[in-house]
């Protein structure tokens, strides 16, 4: 491991922030706070390389202010991760590779983020986002849960991806996003796994069939992920690993051997899930334990090539070759596909149209003897940025 730091898949710590100190970082050591699983001297114990940090923002700011929460949560990443000397804002996998740092990649965990709008995903790639969970769990007008905790657009006989959805996939391809089918319905992977024309991701996923959870990935699916190229990056939350059982490093080594069996060590990696979830194995409880899962697969006869492709290498070429996709689609223009209204229709979302002026006999006229002429330009010019204020 110190030769092939560990990429992993998917951290929460960020969310932690926001519980514990409103994304007040003054009130924050990241060296040493040992109340949650993550910290920098945990990292480097764990041969820690490279983190994709997770902005997430909870299902029910769906509809509402997703959109604000994610940029704080994008905030409070990029600051921990340029505050601190010791971690390296990562935006590519050349930076991922080179750095002598822990890299930081930044992740947003759930497509409600984005408002089912293209304009604001590409914004947040300008901010440094690189990969995206097309859901978390709860659908989006566009793509479907593996979850059906609430009640946001229930399911419709949409395949898993509608119109838009498919809009999505291929402005991701276009940007070079990591797309993440971790929390999809199974519906919404197959579905992408047809479409995109990059590999994808699983960040932090396991075996359906060690462990029949939803969030997990049936055979199926993996022989279609290999096909693709992608990468499924093991979880190990205890209730996705052992079920109803008690887990420990055995368990997590089980799915690994398991998917390496259908899918191949080069499409393997580690997604912890550590400070997003609560429960985790027996001798991995924190980020500082990587080491014992590594030692684990050693003892089982898993060779260097194989644990250096899981550690790091196969999460490199991954994002290499999605990097690569965006380059041959370079000559692409950024995609103007809008989401029907009818789609996403809610409280919190205006219909964009043009101001409805009353008629005074048979001459249009408004207050104060304005010719009408001007004050139509004027009502142009002012309503879509009133309209951006009013957007929830």
């Amino acid at each position: 491991m110190s030769k092939y730091p560990l990429i992993d898949g998917h951290n929460d710590l960020a969310l932690r922030l926001r519980i514990m100190f409103n994304n007040k970082l003054d009130q924050f050591n990241f060296y040493n706070y040992s109340k949650t699983a993550t910290n920098i001297n945990k990292l480097k114990a764990g041969h820690v390389g490279g983190q994709i940090f997770a902005a997430y923002v909870m299902c029910t700011a769906q509809e509402m202010d997703a959109v604000r929460l994610t940029l704080e949560q994008i905030d409070v990443i990029r600051r921990i991760c340029t505050e601190y000397t010791d971690l390296e804002l990562a935006t590519t996998a050349k930076e991922m590779r080179n750095t002598k740092k822990i890299a930081c990649l930044i992740s947003i965990e759930g497509g409600h983020a984005i408002d089912s709008s293209l304009p604001a995903l590409r914004m947040f790639y300008l901010l440094g986002v690189r990969s995206m969970s097309l859901t978390h769990n709860c659908n989006t007008p566009w793509a479907e849960s593996s979850s059906d905790i609430y009640s946001y657009y229930k399911k419709r006989n949409i395949n898993g991806l509608t119109d838009f959805g498919k809009a999505v996939v291929d402005e991701m391809n276009r940007l070079g996003m990591l797309i993440d089918l971790s929390h999809t319905s199974w519906g919404t992977a197959r579905a992408v796994l047809q479409r995109s024309k990059a590999p994808v991701i699983f960040s932090h996923s396991s075996s359906y069939t060690i462990c029949n959870h939803s969030r997990n990935v049936p055979d199926d699916l993996l022989v279609m992920l290999k096909k693709n190229g992608g990468l499924i990056m093991v979880n190990f939350h205890s209730g996705f690993i052992a079920c109803e059982g008690i887990a420990n490093i055995s368990t997590v080594a089980n799915h690994l051997d398991y998917l390496k069996q259908i899918a191949g060590y080069e499409h393997l990696g580690i997604g912890g899930d550590y400070d997003g979830a609560n429960g985790f194995p027996q001798g991995l409880e924190d980020v500082s334990k990587y080491p014992a899962l590594i030692g684990e697969l050693l003892w089982r006869g898993w060779n260097e090539t194989e644990l250096a492709s899981v550690l790091r290498l196969n999460f490199l070429r991954v994002f290499e070759n999605v990097e690569k996709v965006r380059d041959e689609l370079s000559d692409t223009r950024p995609s103007e596909v809008q989401i029907p209204f009818i789609e996403a229709n809610n409280s919190c979302r205006m219909e964009l149209k043009p101001p409805v002026i009353p008629k005074t006999g048979n001459v249009y006229s408004v207050s104060g003897g304005f010719p009408l002429l001007f004050m139509s330009a004027l009502c142009w010019t002012i309503v879509p940025f009133q309209c951006l204020l009013l957007y929830c």
